[in-house]
Formats: C-alpha cells, structure tokens, sequence
C-alpha cells in the first residue's frame, strides 16, 4: 500500500507489506523444499486461512493450530491437514474435535491418557479418527510427559490400543531455545530438546510401533531442529510477520506487520509524543 493511502487510513491500524510477507514466505519454504524435514507453519501468528493456503501452496505438508477454535477457521478454510500442537480438553471442545475431524485430517497433541481416552470416545460416536502424538516435555517445562523413553513407550501403547485413535508419533516443542540471544547457546539448546525427543522416539520404534510423525521446532531454531535428523516436520510461525524480538535471532527474516498510528498533539520539540 502506497505511503499516500497509509496516510489516509483511520488508525490505530495494522498494516501488512505484503513484499516482505511474501519474501518471508518463500524463504521458509526454499529453505525446505529439498529437504526430508518439512514445514507444517503454525498458524498462531497470522490467523489467515488466506495466508495459510499461500504456506501450503508454496509446500506446507499441512498447518499447526495454537487451539481449536485456531483450527475450526482453518478446516472452514481449505486447509485439509492440521496439528493441534496443544492439548484439547472439556467434553464441549473434545466433542468440537471430534466433528472437526470428519472435515481435515486432524492431529492433537496429549499429554494424558484421561484426556485420550475422552478423545478416542468422542471419535468413535462421531464416527470418526482423531490422530495424536505424545508430547514430551524436552525443556520448556510447560506441558508434554517427562522425557522418560519407558514412560513415552506406555503412552505409544496404550494410545495405539484406542479405537478411535490413530497413533502417529511424537512432537516437542524447544520455546526455552527459540529466543537465545547467543546463537552457540541457541545450538546447544535446541540441540539437546532434539536429543530427548529422538532418544524417545527410537525406543517407541524399539517397543515395534510404528513413528510416522516427529513434530517440533520454532522460527528461532527452525534449522537446527530440522538438521539434527530424525524430525519429520518444524512447527516454525513467527517468520510470517516477524517481530522486533525474534528479528534479532532471525535476521534473514523481514518484519512485514506494522502498526500505523496518528500524532495527534505534539506542542513542544522535546515533549513526548502522543498517539491514537
């Protein structure tokens, strides 16, 4: 949008330039395109159906959601492949699940066998399958089982016995890594949350059940992650509109939201500014 016509919009106003949306689109995805590790953007950041179907487009295997309702808009708009990459619970939200997969091909991540169980139920009289990977908790110490390789092989089980259920994998998510300033730091980091998420995938393969998907990574770490071997697909978001945090650990990134405001009162050179 020219300057003029940004001068011309009733603000506050979010502002897009799709030049730098689009170069930070395709940068992602030639970063991925010849490599076994795909992209499945998570979609928290934008929250555009529109923009989710350019990732796709460009060779997204597939969209991540923050949340239900985040994947609700996205079924609605086009997009047939989704990850949950949080934990779906309530009979109201588990029962929205469950209808949502009759629409896309739809994956959750658990983290309890309770909540699976709910799930698998809601599936079955919804009359259809919900896939699920088994979040481990590689460092974030937000939600996902404890990197214990027998505690993630009884959750591969019991989750691979439930009709209504389809086991896929494992996912991980390294947000204690994404934002280190120091990049050697960042590397060891992400490295290590790799570690503990292959060392439990390789003992669920062990136990003889099958690991389609190996989820994780972040725009702060997206490489790392998908060179350490053995993922499958990087959740990377943020790189979509960047921010001026992430910008600097991403530079090859472009910031492509922006807020325009008005001056409105400005009576003295040195006197703060105010906006609306």
């Amino acid at each position: 949008m020219p300057f003029a016509e940004i001068a011309n919009l009733e603000t506050p106003a979010l502002v897009i330039d799709l030049d730098a949306l689009e170069r930070n689109l395709r940068r992602m995805a030639d970063y991925f395109a010849a490599r076994p590790c795909k992209l499945r953007p998570h979609a928290k950041t934008h929250k555009c159906a529109e923009i989710a179907r350019q990732q796709v487009k460009l060779g997204a295997i597939g969209i991540t959601c923050a949340k239900l309702g985040e994947a609700e808009a996205m079924a609605h708009g086009g997009i047939e492949d989704i990850l949950i990459a949080n934990q779906v619970v309530g009979p109201s939200k588990v029962r929205r699940l469950a209808g949502l997969a009759r629409l896309a091909t739809l994956t959750v991540a658990v983290d309890d066998l309770a909540n699976a169980h709910a799930i698998a139920e809601a599936a079955r009289c919804a009359g259809a399958t919900v896939g699920a990977l088994v979040e481990v908790d590689t460092g974030m110490g937000r939600c996902g089982v404890p990197p214990d390789p027998a505690t993630v092989v009884r959750y591969a089980q019991e989750l691979a016995r439930m009709p209504g259920l389809r086991f896929r994998g494992l996912m991980g998510y390294e947000g204690h890594a994404v934002l280190v300033d120091d990049p050697q730091e960042r590397r060891a980091t992400a490295s290590e949350a790799a570690r503990l998420l292959l060392d439990c995938v390789a003992a669920v393969r062990k136990a003889g059940i099958a690991v389609e998907v190996v989820s994780g990574g972040g725009t702060g770490t997206y490489d790392i992650t998908a060179e350490c071997g053995g993922f499958t697909e990087i959740q990377a978001g943020s790189y979509v509109l960047m921010d001026a945090r992430y910008l600097k650990v991403r530079p090859e990134f472009e910031n492509a939201l922006f807020l325009a405001a008005t001056v409105v009162s400005r009576l003295l050179a040195d006197r703060p500014v105010d906006h609306l």
